[in-house]
């Protein structure tokens, strides 16, 4: 299945904004059953705001027949990054030391249940990625996520496994992946 994909960049947040907000209250509370803090609408709109206000968010939505069935974001890590911070078990200085153009981190890939299974969250991400000019991306998933299962796609498209971290208080201990995704 392909659908059809609109690149944005923070100044248009404004008109995809609650196609955004739709998508993540309906997959992660309605179809996963996530609860608590975290995964509040509220906390995640925190979490979109603050992502979105850092030099170089980008974001991607798909449609079909105008209907919105998924997105990807994601920011670089600047030189002041806070994400390798969180680390269990810290990681080399010449791994974690950013420049603000070596290292994008996909902060959110999420699709539709009628949509999931079909190719769409891989064309979601590819076209990111496109668009990208860092070297690496990274991203966290919650390796109980479909019992290991969302962890899997991941591997499938190229990401491994470099450690684990939790950087919020209230959230849970995410497998922290990285993937090639150009040769500097």
């Amino acid at each position: 299945m392909t659908v059809d994909i609109s690149q944005a960049t923070a100044d248009l947040l404004p008109a995809i904004r609650q196609d955004i907000l739709d998508i993540h209250d309906e997959v992660r509370h309605r179809d996963f059953g996530l609860t608590g803090d975290f995964y509040t609408v509220e906390r995640f709109d925190e979490r979109l705001t603050m992502y979105a206000a850092r030099p170089g968010w980008t974001a991607v939505i798909g449609y079909e027949n105008n209907e919105p069935v998924g997105f990807c974001f994601g920011v670089p890590l600047g030189p002041d990054t806070k994400w390798w911070t969180t680390m269990k078990d810290p990681l080399p200085v010449d791994f974690t030391n950013e420049d603000g153009k070596r290292t994008v981190a996909l902060n959110e890939i999420v699709v539709r249940k009628p949509w999931r299974g079909s190719g769409v969250a891989w064309q979601l991400h590819e076209a990111w990625l496109s668009q990208r000019e860092e070297e690496r991306v990274t991203l966290l998933v919650n390796p109980a996520a479909g019992d290991g299962a969302v962890q899997a796609v991941y591997e499938a498209w190229g990401y491994r496994k470099i450690g684990e971290q939790q950087p919020f208080p209230d959230s849970p201990v995410f497998a922290v992946m990285m993937r090639v995704v150009r040769t500097a």
